[in-house]
């Protein structure tokens, strides 16, 4: 009993395991119409929908939920499932049943889109489903959008609005020492080698000037001075402003 784990109510550690013989007499039998034996096999795969589900326990989300919505995927691919195409169950399983929790986990995610959006992806996500098990082999984006009729970039924008938004410090990578977390691959446009040269490149420029024309620009383009505040302050007309600002300008160029 201390080692007992229940979820929706099935004891895990009891839960039984098939043979590949066996899964293969049982989908023969399944696709015959045979209720009993389409049980048998759900049974003898519930540790698959585990296995799965595993790989949200990070989201903080109910662990029944997940299964059961694991559940429903695992069912999803013992109807479509394809005797003839010579591969593994699991094989075909498995991004089924990760395709409906994240179906779910996307029904439920905080941020809203629109329902024409998501009812674009979700024909997408169909579709997808449907090619791949049409052609044993994950179908590319311009593939989806032929067989809806619809251009590629509307397929791309809707699929990117129901993606689920993770942390910046989601882990994508760890081989034993320090992880790679999302923020270490997001670029700092800011802080970038070109910036840094515009910078060296101004501040440079900037050496050449008067003192008077130096000030200007500082007010003008580093305070958001208009060109008439400037004028009150400095004590000439808006028209000499504008003269000198042009005149700067046009003499960093030179050196920038």
């Amino acid at each position: 009993m201390i080692n007992k784990v229940e979820i929706c109510g099935v004891n895990t550690s009891k839960l039984p395991t098939l043979s590949n013989e066996k899964k293969l007499e049982l989908l023969h039998k399944i696709k015959e119409g045979d209720t009993a034996a389409r049980e048998e096999f759900i049974q003898g795969n519930l540790r698959l929908v585990l296995s799965v589900i595993q790989c949200f326990n990070n989201r903080g989300e109910n662990a029944d939920d997940l299964f059961q919505v694991g559940c429903i995927g695992l069912m999803k691919s013992i109807d479509n499932f394809d005797l003839s195409l010579g591969v593994r169950f699991s094989t075909y399983a498995v991004p089924m049943i990760i395709g409906e929790i994240r179906r779910y986990l996307r029904d439920n995610n905080a941020i809203r889109v629109s329902r024409s959006l998501r009812d674009t992806a979700y024909k997408a996500l169909q579709a997808k489903e449907k090619l791949t098990a049409k052609n044993a082999k994950e179908p590319t984006l311009t593939e989806i959008a032929q067989e809806l009729n619809l251009p590629k970039e509307d397929v791309v924008f809707a699929l990117d609005a129901i993606t689920e938004p993770i942390s910046l410090f989601e882990p994508v990578y760890h081989d034993g020492g320090d992880a790679i977390f999302v923020m270490d691959q997001v670029c700092d446009e800011k802080s970038c080698d070109e910036s840094w040269l515009e910078q060296i490149g101004l501040s440079e420029a900037m050496k050449r000037l008067s003192p008077r024309e130096k000030h200007i620009l500082n007010l003008r383009f580093f305070q958001g001075r208009t060109q008439m505040e400037v004028a009150d302050e400095i004590g000439i007309s808006q028209a000499q402003v504008s003269r000198l600002e042009k005149s700067a300008i046009a003499h960093m160029r030179k050196y920038i």
